[in-house]
């Protein structure tokens, strides 16, 4: 390891990981700024009732197996005439009329492509070079998912934090709690807390100005070391509590009682969130709207966030609380679209989905569905190839070719994803960092699949 590189692992927890901003700024002097966002939906959201069939012949397919648990095809918004979107999903709706939204369809972890004929052969040999790791485990499948790989402790990282370090920009940011996704090889993310919170430096500011103890420790950190090590480490801690200066202020901000007086703009979009945006979600994402509002304070070229939402897990009575979670969906991501774009950075940003899994297409005894495998996602930005879809619905039959099963009893509609993760992903990369030269670190099994699958691009040119 490179004497740099060890440098970029050692922290001290000052500021909540403010340490972790002290990475070498490369990518700071680029003009065409970007950032990703990853909104992770742990549980395992039901993809097929989020985008469930419009057509009347695969509606009715759907209807008959689903049953009680099915979206109504009255109910449903039709997108374009083959796939639809949950009512709860209304306020995305004209994000879709922008052609700034598009549905990605049947996502999930695979090692190379895969048959229902390729599984029934594979699946008994517990060779992740031919399917992924413990497939319908939640902690397993977060894990592929947020690595982009098949093995769940094989490959150090996930795919955001990997993708960052090969930019040499910055750590990710998660609003959303630790995670695979964030951490690179060599360097973690920096998790951050939600509007109106403080950085966690108690201790050494009796709130607005420094104590004898922030003072005492700013004076070791400008001493002199005859070690080369130490001296280097010293000098990344003085710009720690440099870059918790710029980025205290800004996390502190939020609506009081009403506008954000700091961001009225922003504010604005996420109707001060208060009522449908009164959520964890939004105010993850509210946060995510106010570094990219002040990148130019943070340094870099380059941003990539985390947030999440929880609750996923739809065993039972699925139907009430599965709406109910994707209408705090639909407004947070419909606020923060209205916020980068009164911002005007809606063309620099692209926002996208990940979960567990998707749910069974056959429907358990409790009115919930279980745990599966190929799943839908959402992808919202201003450079989105949107009001379309990606890849294909599943064949909708249990036991048809998609459905995961080498067994009659375990006809249950676990579907064979037909995208990867990795592809997936590499739409994402390629719109973010065009030409990244050590793509084969950030994405290990790209190489398994088609290297420039044009039909995917949902992103980008």
């Amino acid at each position: 390891m490179k004497r740099r590189q060890f440098l970029q692992t050692l922290t001290l927890p000052l500021a909540g990981g403010a340490s972790m901003l002290t990475v070498d700024d490369a990518a700071a002097q680029a003009t065409d700024y970007k950032a990703l966002v990853c909104v992770f939906l742990y549980g395992g959201n039901d993809g097929l009732n989020m985008l469930p069939p419009s057509s009347a012949d695969a509606h009715g397919r759907y209807a008959a197996v689903r049953g009680d648990v099915a979206i109504g095809r009255n109910a449903i918004i039709d997108l374009d005439g083959e796939t639809g979107m949950h009512p709860e999903l209304a306020p995305l709706l004209p994000v879709w009329g922008e052609d700034r939204l598009a549905v990605v369809l049947n996502v999930g972890p695979l090692a190379r492509p895969t048959t229902l004929a390729d599984y029934r052969a594979w699946v008994e040999l517990g060779d992740p070079t031919r399917l992924p790791d413990k497939l319908y485990s939640h902690i397993d499948q977060q894990l592929l998912w947020q690595n982009a790989h098949t093995e769940t402790q094989q490959l150090r990282g996930g795919w955001g934090g990997r993708l960052m370090e090969a930019s040499g920009a910055q750590p990710v940011m998660t609003f959303g709690g630790s995670s695979r996704f964030g951490s690179g090889r060599l360097q973690g993310e920096l998790a951050l807390p939600g509007p109106g919170a403080r950085l966690g430096l108690e201790g050494y500011s009796n709130g607005a100005q420094p104590t004898a103890r922030r003072a005492a420790l700013e004076a070791m950190m400008q001493r002199a070391r005859p070690q080369t090590l130490a001296d280097a480490y010293a000098d990344r801690q003085r710009r720690a509590l440099e870059r918790a200066a710029i980025l205290g202020p800004i996390l502190t901000q939020a609506p009081q009682g009403g506008a954000d007086p700091a961001n009225p703009e922003l504010s604005a979009a996420f109707g001060n969130l208060a009522g449908p945006t009164a959520t964890p979600l939004a105010g993850q994402l509210y946060q995510v709207a106010k570094m990219i509002k002040n990148r130019a304070a943070l340094g870099g070229g380059r941003q990539l966030f985390f947030v999440s939402q929880g609750g996923y897990d739809t065993h039972a009575n699925q139907t009430g609380t599965h709406a109910g979670l994707l209408g705090q969906l639909a407004h947070a991501l419909a606020g923060f679209w209205a916020a980068i774009k009164a911002i005007d950075a809606a063309e620099h940003v692209t926002l996208f989905t990940e979960s567990d899994f998707g749910r069974t297409f056959k429907p358990n005894a409790s009115r919930g569905t279980d745990h599966a495998w190929g799943n839908h996602q959402l992808v919202l930005g201003g450079q989105v190839r949107g009001g379309r879809s990606f890849g294909a619905q599943p064949s909708l039959q249990l036991g048809g070719p998609d459905d995961a099963a080498a067994n009659v009893w375990d006809q249950q509609g676990r579907w064979i994803p037909g995208i990867s993760v990795v592809q997936y992903a590499n739409v994402l990369v390629d719109w973010f960092q065009p030409g990244l030269a050590d793509k084969a670190l950030v994405l290990p099994t790209l190489a398994n699949f088609a290297s420039d699958p044009r039909d995917l691009r949902f992103v980008g040119v």
